[in-house]
């Protein structure tokens, strides 16, 4: 009779999932893509719904698919009309444990009234993707707003 030998493998925390989206009628992906890329090679489960995403759409795809977290990306100008209309259904559907980031072009005004209203974190135009991928990791686990 052969003797089998089991060895206990540590369980690893799941990845963290990241939906990320372009919402309303801003076209302009680049960004967006390059920071996908950097979370997935950083080891994240990354989602990206897409261009021109209605806000109820990017709460149902953080729903769907069980996010942790949801990136908007907004360049338009329109983030004071479109964040807290997420804001406001992330709550209504019970997902107010997703934390939200935002990146793109915010005025600096504007940036105490987003954190006020849930936000966790804006990131700039320029932001170095290791800044965002060490943003998520020291906030796995924490509160997210």
């Amino acid at each position: 009779m052969a003797l089998t030998r089991t060895m206990a493998v540590p369980s690893l925390p799941p990845p963290l999932r990241i939906v990320l989206a372009k919402v309303g009628l801003d076209g302009h992906d680049r960004g967006i893509k390059v920071v996908a890329r950097a979370l997935r090679d950083a080891g994240m489960e990354v989602i990206y719904a897409g261009l021109w995403q209605t806000p109820e759409a990017v709460v149902r795809a953080v729903a769907d698919e069980d996010a942790d977290w949801l990136g908007l990306s907004l360049l338009s100008g329109a983030h004071m009309t479109l964040v807290p209309r997420v804001m406001q259904l992330l709550k209504e559907a019970g997902l107010d444990n997703v934390g939200v980031l935002i990146g793109g072009i915010v005025p600096e005004s504007d940036v105490p009234k987003l954190n006020a209203m849930g936000v966790a974190r804006i990131f700039g135009p320029g932001t170095q993707t290791q800044e965002i991928v060490d943003f998520l990791r020291e906030r796995t686990g924490a509160p997210h707003g």
